[in-house]
C-alpha cells in the first residue's frame, strides 16, 4: 500500500451509511442477520471510526467509554482485500490513543476465534469466553492493560490539559 491510508472517524451522512454497511456485510450478513442489527443503543455515545484508502471506507471499529477505568471496542471489521495490511492495527491504535486521551486503564472487547491471534498481536489477552453469537461464532473476552509509559503519557496530558484550559 503506497498510498495514503486516512484513519478518523465518519463526518458525513455517506460517511456514516458507509461504515454502518460494511459492518453489516462483514459482521452481520455471513450469519444471515438482518439490515439494522450492525447498530446498538452505543451509537449516540461511542467513537466511531473509519479506514480510507482511494476514497473508499475499507474498515471500521467502535469503542465507548465504559467507566472511569476503561473502555470496550466493538465493531472490527476491514474489507477483505485490505486484510493483513495494517489496517485493523491502525483502527486500533487510534482507538488506544482515544482511550488513553480519556485517562482510561484498560481496553475491553470481545474476539471471535479468528481474530484472536491478531488481537494478542496487539497487546490484548484473553480472560474468559465470551458471549457465543448466532449460535455459532465462539468468542473470547480480551483485555489490554495501558503500559505504565502509556500511563505516564496520561499524567502528562492531563497535567498539560490543566495548565492551558484551567477550570
Amino acid at each position: 500500500m503506497n498510498e495514503i491510508l486516512i484513519i478518523r472517524q465518519p463526518k458525513t451522512r455517506k460517511e456514516f451509511e458507509s461504515m454502518y454497511d460494511l459492518r453489516w456485510s462483514i459482521l452481520r450478513k455471513p450469519w444471515n442477520q438482518p439490515k439494522g442489527s450492525e447498530k446498538d443503543e452505543l451509537e449516540s455515545d461511542a467513537y466511531p471510526f473509519i479506514a480510507i484508502f482511494q476514497n473508499q471506507i475499507v474498515g471500521t471499529a467502535r469503542f465507548h467509554k465504559s467507566n472511569e477505568s476503561f473502555g470496550q471496542i466493538q465493531y472490527v471489521a476491514v474489507e477483505e482485500p485490505f486484510r493483513r495490511k495494517g489496517i485493523g492495527a491502525k483502527l486500533l491504535e487510534a482507538i488506544h490513543l482515544t482511550a488513553m486521551n480519556q485517562l482510561l486503564k484498560f481496553t475491553i472487547l470481545n474476539a471471535n476465534e479468528t481474530a484472536w491471534p491478531f488481537f494478542e498481536k496487539m497487546g490484548y489477552k484473553a480472560i474468559e469466553d465470551g458471549p457465543s453469537l448466532f449460535g455459532e461464532l465462539k468468542h473470547k473476552k480480551m483485555i489490554r492493560r495501558f503500559s505504565r509509559n502509556d500511563l505516564k503519557m496520561q499524567k502528562i496530558m492531563k497535567n498539560l490539559r490543566n495548565t492551558l484550559l484551567p477550570e
